[in-house]
């Protein structure tokens, strides 16, 4: 969905599979701050969302078209555990993101893992968002893209394999996860260990000892992963089907 703040005249880009159906969801504009209220209740009866601020929003014409009506499981089941959506952390969820900016959502309570991670991410061109529990975690994934997660070990007291985070995760549409590149963090993993990577459905495993050098060892793994899709969506697009 795209949406215009009538107050600065910033377009906004949301995704629409961020978006609860049914529901009336707050966002703040990157620009200005200004509150954005998203009113998707007739979204699956109309096909569309309309928009409206506090006094009022603008939509971009011809943005979207109609979309299908959504089934009621097009949205990932709940991990055992994990809340439900919660509007209040949409304000915060948007919040000084802007258009095109490159996003990393770190989640680890270590503040001394924590610095490094800031720098080396902040070397390859990704802001720094942080998460301070799980029910925030998966409010901002909802409703943002992020082109990376930093997952450690024991965030929120999960052990990382059974953290509802990488729950989630691996319950989004294939179309969707593989544009998240997930990385893992804990003292179990040998960094770069593929194997273990694919065992825990990550595309990146770090022991938290390497993380002096961990803008090192994420761009290569990053390099690698795109030039691996780049391969496989050329086959796809050859084919005809993508």
């Amino acid at each position: 969905m795209e949406i215009v703040c009538e107050a600065c005249k910033a377009k906004l880009n949301i995704p629409d599979e961020k978006l609860p159906q049914g529901q009336r969801v707050s966002v703040l504009c990157p620009r200005c701050k200004n509150k954005l209220v998203i009113d998707t209740t007739d979204a699956i009866a109309e096909g569309f969302a309309s928009a409206t601020e506090g006094p009022a929003a603008s939509r971009v014409p011809g943005a979207d078209m109609p979309e299908p009506p959504i089934e009621e499981d097009s949205e990932p089941p709940q991990p055992d555990g994990l809340p439900e959506f919660d509007d209040v952390e949409e304000d915060s969820a948007l919040d000084s993101y802007g258009e095109g900016e490159k996003l990393a959502l770190v989640m680890d309570s270590d503040a001394h893992h924590t610095g490094k991670i800031k720098q080396a991410i902040e070397e390859l061109g990704y802001s720094d968002i942080r998460a301070e529990n799980t029910q925030k975690a998966v409010g901002k994934m909802r409703l943002q893209n992020f082109d990376l997660v930093i997952l450690a070990d024991q965030f929120d007291n999960f052990p990382v394999e059974r953290s509802p985070i990488l729950s989630y995760l691996n319950r989004l549409s294939v179309s969707i996860r593989r544009k998240i590149f997930v990385v893992l963090i804990g003292d179990k993993f040998r960094t770069m260990d593929h194997m273990m990577a694919f065992t825990m459905s990550a595309n990146l495993v770090a022991n938290p000892r390497d993380l002096d050098k961990f803008s090192n060892i994420l761009r290569r793994a990053i390099s690698d992963n795109e030039k691996f899709y780049k391969v496989f969506l050329d086959t796809l697009k050859e084919a005809g089907k993508a």
